[in-house]
């Protein structure tokens, strides 16, 4: 299933919507599954990252892919983002499963949404508008 098919970009938070429906229903997925893994009781939790580390980086390899095609000048500051982002997800899943950190995985789910929000408003409507001025489409 296409991440584009996955969610219905209701579930995207009215603010966050770029207009743009491939992008909003894949945004509308990485926060319905952040919050399925800030909801899950302890002994889903890791699944639930799993889920949520999976799908995400599905969306921002697609993402990538966007932004190298068209040869998007802030690519390597958006793809820095979403390299930073994997890699602290990777850090507390393995806390969580070495030491039971539990509370860093909800700590991380709160955190995201911040930073999601904010991405979401600045890297991802500069992709956005970028490829409108080019007149390119997203395709999942």
């Amino acid at each position: 299933m296409s991440l584009s098919a996955a969610i219905p970009a209701s579930h995207l938070p009215a603010e966050l919507h770029l207009g743009e429906p491939v992008t909003d229903a894949m945004h509308a997925g990485f926060m319905r599954l952040l919050d399925q893994t800030r909801d899950a009781p302890d002994d889903t939790l890791v699944a639930a990252l799993d889920a949520w580390i999976a799908h995400t980086q599905e969306h921002f390899a697609q993402e990538e892919r966007w932004m190298d095609a068209m040869d998007f000048a802030g690519r390597h500051c958006h793809t820095g983002q979403h390299r930073n982002v994997l890699h602290v997800a990777g850090a507390v899943r393995a806390e969580i499963v070495e030491n039971g950190r539990f509370d860093l995985g909800r700590g991380l789910s709160a955190e995201l949404r911040d930073w999601f929000a904010h991405h979401v408003r600045t890297m991802d409507a500069m992709m956005i508008g970028h490829m409108r001025e080019m007149g390119v489409a997203p395709v999942a």
